[in-house]
């Protein structure tokens, strides 16, 4: 069972709830749901979250939850485990899986695949991804194994504690005017489109930093981070530079040298939720992409 604790300090909030306001960062939702389930507790006891507190009180709070995703349906598969504890497990997605469950990958999904690990492993949670990849894109995906991880990890991505690196093989070659570029475009749905962007002037803010790391014959390797997470983000920016990701078929051409985009999700750095400390995950290219450049 995972438990946050707080130890009532000089000066500090004076209720229950405003300390777990302002210390865990819980969402309305999440609260409301602890205190349903009577999972505050001061000093041992069950308490309303408007109870007062005092100097000492150790405030207790169980996040774990016994839920299933039901709609999810198990489907074994070999996963590429990269880290895991009991607060989250983080996979290295191939190409070619969709992150989600959709009408055409109903049984197939990442998702699929996590429901059927964690039957195995009787951990009895729902399925979290907090990051998206789009199904050609390979790379890393994280999988919060509560609801307050979950929450968590997104309010760093929000405030910009959560970074996220890719590499792709675009068309053509760069100039190394600096070493770190920024791309700044507002990005929004293409009308008529269900799936496709585009750079608009209403659209959302968009900002995208990259680096040259080798220019080739007639493409080259690049490095990005990302400071916001639009849908399509780096491929509309790449495209809108002139330089489409290799084998992008939606914003650019398809290639006899790649049967998707070459774009890798490889490295992610953030804060764990529970250890506080600094985590820094990274992959190696996949064979599709690696094989371009050696």
């Amino acid at each position: 069972m995972m438990e946050l604790n707080y130890l009532v300090k000089e000066n500090d909030y004076t209720t229950v709830k405003e300390i777990l306001k302002a210390h865990f960062h819980l969402s309305e939702r999440l609260f409301l749901k602890l205190k349903r389930h009577h999972l505050i507790f001061l000093n041992g006891q069950p308490i309303l979250p408007h109870t007062k507190v005092h100097l000492g009180d150790l405030i207790t709070v169980s996040i774990t939850f016994i839920e299933k995703s039901e709609n999810i349906l198990p489907t074994p598969m070999n996963l590429d485990i990269i880290f895991e504890d009991d607060t989250m497990l983080i996979v290295n997605k191939p190409a070619g899986i969709p992150v989600h469950p959709s009408q055409s990958h109903f049984t197939d999904s990442l998702c699929n695949g996590i429901q059927a690990y964690f039957e195995n492993m009787q951990i009895s949670t729902k399925i979290r991804p907090v990051n998206r990849l789009d199904k050609d894109t390979s790379g890393i995906v994280i999988f919060a194994k509560n609801e307050y991880i979950q929450e968590c990890l997104i309010h760093q991505m929000k405030n910009h504690t959560f970074t996220k690196y890719y590499q792709a093989i675009l068309c053509g070659n760069l100039e190394e005017t600096q070493k770190i570029n920024t791309i700044c475009a507002p990005i929004a749905r293409k009308i008529d489109s269900i799936m496709e962007r585009e750079i608009h002037p209403n659209g959302q803010t968009a900002i995208t930093h990259y680096e040259l790391i080798q220019n080739y014959i007639d493409f080259c390797l690049v490095k990005f981070q990302l400071e916001t997470g639009r849908t399509h983000q780096i491929r509309v920016h790449c495209k809108h530079i002139g330089h489409p990701i290799l084998g992008d078929t939606l914003y650019g051409t398809a290639s006899k040298r790649i049967s998707r985009q070459a774009l890798h999700a490889y490295k992610i750095e953030f804060i764990h939720p529970i250890t506080k400390q600094t985590m820094k995950l990274e992959t190696v290219l996949p064979p599709d992409i690696q094989n371009l450049i050696t």
